[in-house]
C-alpha cells in the first residue's frame, strides 16, 4: 500500500466479508496504519468519529453493525480485560470486535479468528497481509 487511498479501498473490500460476530485480530508496529485501517473499514458500516482506544482500552460503535474495538497496548495482566468483561464481548455474535496489539496478549485471543499483519517498509510503503484462524 502506497497511500491512504489504497488502504480505505482494502478496508472497504475487506468489509464486504464481514457479517458481525468475526473477531479481528490486527498486529504491526506503532504508526503503521491498525487504526486507519479500522477508521476506513467502519465507514462501510456507517460509523464515523472512530479513535484509538489505547486509553479508553475498548471503544463500542453502533452502526449498521455493532463493533468493539479494543487496544491492547496498555494493558499490563491479562486480569484488567477479565475485570471489563473481555470474554463476554466475544460471544456477542451479532458484534464485529477488532483488537489492536493482539500478539501482546495471545493467550487471550479465540482460537477462531481473521489476523491482519500491518509492516512498514523501508520506503513507508505498507504490507498489509490476512489470514484466517480457524
Amino acid at each position: 500500500m502506497n497511500s491512504e487511498e489504497e488502504t480505505a479501498r482494502l478496508a472497504g473490500e475487506f468489509s464486504e466479508l464481514l457479517q458481525g460476530g468475526e473477531i479481528v485480530a490486527l498486529n504491526g508496529d506503532l504508526g503503521a496504519g491498525k487504526t486507519s485501517f479500522i477508521k476506513h473499514l467502519l465507514r462501510n458500516f456507517e460509523i464515523d468519529n472512530v479513535s484509538s482506544p489505547t486509553f479508553a482500552i475498548v471503544n463500542e460503535y453502533q452502526g449498521s453493525l455493532k463493533v468493539n474495538h479494543f487496544d491492547f497496548y496498555r494493558i499490563n495482566k491479562v486480569e484488567e480485560l477479565y475485570d471489563i468483561g473481555f470474554e463476554e464481548y466475544l460471544t456477542r455474535e451479532d458484534t464485529l470486535t477488532f483488537i489492536e496489539w493482539a500478539d501482546l496478549l495471545p493467550e487471550v485471543l479465540p482460537s477462531k479468528r481473521i489476523e491482519i499483519s500491518f509492516v512498514v517498509n523501508d520506503d513507508f510503503s505498507r504490507e498489509i497481509s490476512f489470514k484466517n484462524i480457524s
